[in-house]
């Protein structure tokens, strides 16, 4: 007991080796991972419960801004925010989707108005906004920090919801004030990301009906998002490829009331359609004996602003909305039949609407992001292995050639090696993904760390005999200051480089000062401990 007791620096040593040991090969056990999915990786992935960037996997990188110009210091509160959307969404024949107001509240002193579209100029918003009578000081590029912030949540939930797992979503500043949405999709060629982010993914339920002055047609969005609480696509006989939508309790008596007072109770043929010219929808071939209405009316179900469907209601749904039914059982089937290609277009209608559409659109066109082929990467992962090695190697060369000395030599390295694989398990607990930056990082924390042992064994190895163990622990205590010092220096020295948005930079910055703060805390004194009793046995 007396020895464990002496020797609990070496004690904390083995117990976090054998801790990182766990966290680096047994599956399951970092957070967000799990034990019976397949990897996607190579052969070292599966092996270990490591996470690779794209420059160690291949994959995608993409940087781009978010579309949109913002009017600041408007004057409004949450009471007219719904107002004045609509009044500036007409004043630039927009979609009250792509127009946005933040009003004033705790959060935000000043008002914003914003509109996420490419067609529209400064001045065209200024204008639109003195005519509601407001007097903003400022349009600039650029949205909202709020837009931003959910920018990142729905691309991270969209990219979730597919295939693209592993994914991640920042926010990057760049000089001069601009803000880049960056997307980093490891093993994932570029195509495929821009597919998927190319369009905001605005899923959309009309009501198409002869309900304005002197019975022109008009166009009522009936359904929305929020009022859905389940999603499903499946393929089903007699109904072919569509989405399987489950309105939610509290939204279905009122959805089905709409149909109703739209005169969807009885039934509406819908036969042309035409979404540009709404006033053109006619009955069609459809209105016949089976329908007691043979007003025209169709539910249009659009996706990015393109017609997928627009069908009549059958008299039975319709009859179930009138008599309170639909209110029982309140599944809505959005059929896709009629698209190019229907089960993909199912699959995409259920994505956008699980993840919800993008709050803005992203400038794909000014992408300054990057792409690496997966079996290049392989090979950079093999030449940083090789590279390491070869570092281990050379120090352990030098460090005998200095000291001629086995019993010395061997706990050094060894020493060196086991810091390197407490971070390692560090790196695959809290799934940080490795690129070459990282590595550099690891090379140096080996440098350093053989560094530090070096001023250790040197102050105790070149003063003289050591006799005692309170000798011993006074030459220790005085190279340990002489670390410390030096640890305090590389950790505020590269503190900025960890805080700041510097890309690579900022991962080398990270996985050197993990490294030092685990040779300062854990390895140089378990090695202090093993050569006080290698040297005490000697005398």
């Amino acid at each position: 007991m007396s020895t464990l007791r002496e020797n609990w620096r070496v004690a904390v040593l083995v117990m976090l080796l054998l801790t990182s040991a766990v966290a680096l090969f047994v599956p399951g056990v970092p957070p967000g991972t799990s034990a019976n999915a397949p990897d996607q990786g190579s052969t070292s992935e599966q092996l270990t419960n490591l996470n690779y960037g794209i420059q160690l996997s291949g994959g995608t990188r993409l940087r781009a801004p978010i579309v949109g110009i913002t009017a600041e210091n408007v004057n409004v509160t949450q009471a007219d925010s719904t107002q004045l959307e609509q009044t500036v969404a007409d004043e630039l024949d927009l979609d009250t989707v792509d127009v946005r107001v933040r009003p004033i509240s705790s959060e935000r002193s000043t008002g914003a108005v914003e509109v996420v579209t490419k067609n529209v100029t400064h001045q065209e918003l200024r204008t639109a906004l003195e005519n509601s009578g407001h007097q903003p000081t400022n349009v600039r590029d650029g949205v909202t920090p709020e837009t931003r912030r959910q920018m990142v949540e729905a691309v991270d939930e969209k990219l979730r919801t597919s295939a693209l797992s592993g994914a991640s979503v920042q926010i990057v500043n760049v000089p001069g004030g601009q803000h880049f949405l960056s997307i980093t999709a490891p093993d994932r060629d570029r195509e495929e990301l821009v597919d998927l982010l190319n369009e905001r993914g605005t899923v959309k339920i009309y009501a198409v009906y002869p309900g304005g002055e002197n019975g022109s047609f008009v166009r009522e969005e009936v359904l929305k998002r929020s009022q859905m609480s389940d999603i499903s696509a499946a393929n089903r006989e007699g109904v072919g490829w569509a989405v399987y939508i489950t309105v939610s309790p509290d939204a279905a008596d009122g959805f089905a009331q709409r149909m109703v007072d739209a005169g969807f109770g009885d039934g509406a043929p819908c036969g042309n359609y035409n979404h540009s010219d709404i006033q053109q929808t006619t009955a069609g071939e459809s209105a016949g004996p089976a329908l007691s209405n043979d007003e025209p009316g169709c539910l249009v179900h659009t996706l990015n602003g393109e017609v997928v469907t627009a069908r009549g209601v059958t008299p039975g749904l319709g009859e179930s909305f009138a008599n309170g039914d639909f209110a029982n059982d309140p599944v809505y089937v959005m059929q896709t039949g009629s698209s190019e290609n229907p089960a993909e277009t199912a699959s995409e209608i259920e994505l956008n609407l699980r993840a919800g559409q993008l709050p803005a659109p992203l400038d794909l066109s000014e992408d300054s992001g990057s792409s690496l082929d997966p079996a290049l990467a392989e090979q950079f992962k093999q030449n940083s292995l090789l590279t390491g090695l070869l570092a281990v190697l050379a120090v352990s060369l030098v460090v005998y050639m200095r000291y001629k000395r086995a019993e010395v030599v061997v706990p050094m390295v060894a020493t060196a090696l086991s810091e390197v694989f407490i971070l390692l398990g560090f790196v695959a607990f809290v799934q940080y993904p490795l690129n070459l930056s990282h590595l550099a990082g690891f090379i140096a924390v080996i440098g350093t760390g053989v560094d530090d042992l070096i001023i250790i064994a040197d102050e105790i190895l070149q003063e003289g005999e050591v006799e005692t163990g309170r000798v011993f622990q006074s030459r220790f205590r005085k190279a340990f200051w002489v670390i410390g010092a030096a640890a305090a220096t590389t950790i505020m020295a590269m503190s900025p480089l960890m805080v700041l948005p510097l890309g690579d930079l900022s991962g080398f910055a990270i996985i050197t000062i993990v490294g030092v703060l685990i040779g300062v805390l854990v390895t140089r004194p378990a090695y202090g401990d093993i050569l006080r009793n290698l040297v005490l046995d000697e005398d």
